[in-house]
């Protein structure tokens, strides 16, 4: 979707804007939109275990519905120590049929992939669109521990439904320590992947690919190398390729970043910083972003801790044409109305 391509939906440009997946941007159902609805403040609460985190969201032509995938932390499970509570989680599914106003939860995904391992974890989801097929970058951790002292790897996964997910590969990157793929549709037809590797300071690489299942890897991103973080995400809009990373430390935030070429060199441009708002449901500074373009708008989607819990949030992203940034206002309100895209995979993202 994402988010990207996408991110994702994430190049010719169309009238200044291109989707996430950095195709241009199609147009979007005939139907002319009904109004903006203002998003829920806190968006989306996971409803069995409330820790929902890494969203990542798709259209789906079957469904007429968007869908949100996220890592499920088992947030409010007795016994667990924090990070026991962050392994073992499985990929909540919520869907929403208002243009992204309000989420509802739907099931787990049916992750189909067979080992030995009974505790499985699984993290943070890219979600793409391409020739009718959805494809899924997905981070596997085989158990569930109470330490950070284990492999990770990136799976590929295809579904038709959205709901049952067959593994098809091991992505072969730097390090088995790989997670958090943002994945963006290039003008040329080809993919790129971003990830944060822990076994390289927690620095970005990246992978290019020709068709979504065979990945060559290149290392680190050079233009990339000012502060560790994680999540990385890239889209395309206002005429620009932008760059999202959660960055280590404090205050944190996201950092961003814009490309002057097609999504290689990056510049760093600001930061982000999307706690401490107003409301109860706030939480912490923003993490984990994911973008959907829609009708020339960027809406941006991120979690917040609430202490052990979570919660997805949504703000709309603002470009400052004179500053060439991209801005936001945590606190105003959101109002949202999502389309169905034209076109799936050009305008649904990453990620």
């Amino acid at each position: 979707m994402k988010r990207l391509y996408p991110i994702l939906a994430l190049v010719a440009l169309l009238a200044g804007c291109a989707s996430p997946n950095g195709a241009p941007a199609a147009t979007t159902a005939a139907a002319t939109p009904g109004p903006d609805k203002v998003a829920a403040k806190p968006l989306y609460h996971d409803p069995v275990y409330d820790g929902a985190t890494d969203p990542t969201f798709i259209w789906s032509p079957a469904d007429k519905k968007w869908f949100m995938f996220y890592t499920s932390r088992r947030a409010n499970a007795p016994g667990l120590q924090n990070i026991e509570s962050i392994h073992g989680s499985p990929i909540g599914i919520a869907t929403s049929d208002d243009g992204g106003a309000t989420w509802k939860y739907l099931r787990d995904a049916n992750i189909i992939y067979k080992d030995a391992v009974p505790d499985k974890t699984y993290w943070a989801p890219a979600v793409v669109e391409h020739n009718g097929l959805f494809h899924m970058y997905l981070v596997y951790v085989p158990g569930t521990f109470s330490d950070w002292k284990h492999p990770r790897y990136i799976l590929h996964l295809t579904s038709k439904d959205l709901i049952n997910w067959q593994y098809e590969s091991t992505l072969q990157l730097s390090h088995p320590s790989a997670i958090d793929a943002g994945v963006l549709h290039l003008p040329d037809g080809t993919w790129r992947l971003w990830y944060k590797d822990e076994g390289d300071s927690s620095s970005c690489h990246y992978a290019d690919s020709p068709d979504l299942y065979n990945w060559t890897d290149h290392g680190k991103v050079p233009s990339l190398s000012d502060a560790s973080g994680e999540a990385p995400l890239a889209f395309h809009w206002q005429g620009h390729y932008w760059f999202l990373r959660d960055i280590t430390g404090r205050p944190g935030g996201l950092a961003l970043y814009r490309s002057d070429d097609v999504a290689m060199t990056w510049k760093r441009v600001g930061t982000l910083l999307l706690g401490g708002g107003t409301g109860p449901e706030d939480g912490s500074v923003g993490h984990h972003p994911d973008v959907i373009i829609s009708n020339d708008r960027a809406y941006m989607f991120y979690f917040v801790g609430l202490g052990r819990r979570s919660a997805i949030q949504v703000t709309e992203l603002h470009y400052d044409a004179d500053k060439n940034i991209l801005t936001v206002d945590r606190n105003a309100p959101t109002m949202i109305n999502l389309q169905p895209p034209a076109d799936v995979e050009t305008e649904s993202k990453v990620d």
